[in-house]
């Protein structure tokens, strides 16, 4: 009844509330960077257009098209509006383009570590995940990636900037890679946290009109501060993309989403004035990381990535926590991922890390 690729895998286990852990914890305050939320919210403007939505039309289903979402992105992003597909967050988009493109004993090729969803979907499919190790730099390693291609390599997966290492690739990197690859193969590049880089022109968007073989995700989640209202998009060419909305499901977007990702989008001062606070935040981690000791990858994100040797790690994520300060552990042995929040709560986890470490 159940097909055999999905026999093994384990569901989903949320992790707890931060009011569960408070109660769990006995605190009063708790602040979460472990889930590399925007610290500083949303635009005002998200709030003002959903109070002017009329709920008498409850009743009704949503635009399925999402038209005036679809023409503000495609205006900015200079590219024509049937080149995107819109989904209930990034998740939604991953599991289209694997169920759309794979089948039981294709490969598909991501780094390591990188975002778990991707190796997920490729084993719900049935197709073989193959891994292959980021350099010294933490930096997606695209010539190791170039090697492992074969004749049943299907598709190719590019966290950039990559989760949860932070680290960068250059466009013209990009763009080098998939001139070498098949086209019979589909690469996906996943940005959903390219706002973080400061800079536009670090997007591959521009590239898809190049390569049909090309995909590129961005998401709402992030530096337009809306994970509640799960909206994510791809963007790429035909045949691809009308395959994608063949299988997706019509109404996979509510109003209320739509009429948020929507206003946030255009209040790009707001975008911009967050990503610059996150940007100078970045910086004054990476003088505190250096000063204490502790090493990291060069971060292009809302996170950073660093290391706490000896074994170290899951006790200063535990000490943190016990004190209002909830990291990301488990990613990797001995390294901890801290999502950049507000400058107070910065400084407050930089001296606790200090009293920890004894200096």
């Amino acid at each position: 009844m159940v097909k055999e690729a999905v026999k093994h895998l384990e569901p989903y286990v949320p992790e707890l509330t931060l009011e569960q852990l408070k109660q769990q914890k006995g605190l009063k305050k708790l602040v979460r960077l472990s889930a590399n939320e925007n610290a500083y919210g949303t635009s005002p403007d998200v709030a003002k257009a959903l109070d002017k939505w009329h709920y008498a039309d409850s009743n009704l289903y949503p635009d399925s098209n999402a038209e005036e979402l679809r023409e503000i992105i495609a205006s900015q992003f200079d590219i024509k509006p049937n080149k995107l597909i819109f989904g209930n967050g990034l998740d939604e988009i991953i599991e289209l383009l694997s169920r759309v493109i794979l089948e039981p004993g294709d490969e598909v090729l991501d780094p390591e570590p990188t975002f778990s969803e991707y190796a997920l979907h490729s084993e719900i499919e049935g197709a073989k995940l193959k891994s292959v190790p980021l350099d010294e730099s933490g930096r997606i390693d695209l010539n190791a990636l170039t090697r492992e291609i074969t004749p049943k390599t299907k598709m190719i997966w590019l966290c950039n900037p990559n989760n949860p290492t932070g680290t960068f690739l250059e466009p013209k990197a990009i763009r080098s890679f998939i001139a070498e690859v098949s086209k019979s193969v589909t690469v996906i590049v996943d940005e959903a946290y390219i706002d973080f880089t400061g800079n536009a022109r670090d997007s591959v968007v521009p590239l898809t009109a190049e390569f049909e073989n090309l995909v590129v995700l961005r998401t709402f989640s992030k530096a337009y501060g809306l994970a509640n209202f799960r909206v994510g998009f791809a963007i790429c060419s035909e045949p691809l993309i009308g395959y994608l909305q063949a299988v997706r499901l019509p109404y996979n977007l509510s109003t209320f989403a739509e009429i948020a990702a929507t206003a946030a989008f255009k209040d790009q001062s707001f975008v911009a004035g967050a990503v610059k606070k996150i940007i100078d935040e970045r910086q004054k981690w990476e003088h505190f990381l250096i000063k204490s000791g502790l090493p990291f990858y060069d971060s292009a994100t809302n996170f950073i990535f660093f290391q706490v040797k000896g074994g170290d790690a899951n006790a200063l994520h535990e000490f943190l926590l016990e004190n209002g300060y909830l990291l990301r552990n488990g990613l990797r042995k001995d390294w901890l991922r801290v999502t950049i929040g507000r400058p107070e709560d910065n400084q407050a986890v930089q001296t606790l890390i200090t009293k920890f470490l004894g200096q």
